[in-house]
């Protein structure tokens, strides 16, 4: 444990900044299971839907620094692809 006040109040900080990651982290993931989802249900309309608020939710991860920016794309890349194939 820290003795130091500087050192005390940054052991605070970075659990908030780590409690903070941890709910962007799993916010991001459970929307990617969403898109998910509607690809396996094969609802056009429904997939359509969760790929935008997914790429959004993607892009924000790589801007906030969650994902590297190389990651984001080729998840964007692979989501495309995936909605591409399902019949119109």
């Amino acid at each position: 444990m820290p003795n130091i006040k500087s050192a005390k109040k940054r052991v605070l900080v970075n659990q908030a900044k780590a409690a903070r990651n941890k709910a962007a982290k799993s916010a991001l993931k459970t929307q990617l299971k969403r898109f998910d989802a509607a690809i396996n249900e094969g609802n056009r309309v429904e997939a359509d839907k969760e790929y935008k608020a997914t790429v959004k939710a993607v892009d924000q991860a790589a801007a906030r620094g969650l994902l590297h920016k190389n990651t984001a794309a080729n998840r964007k890349s692979k989501m495309t692809l995936r909605l591409n194939k399902l019949p119109q």
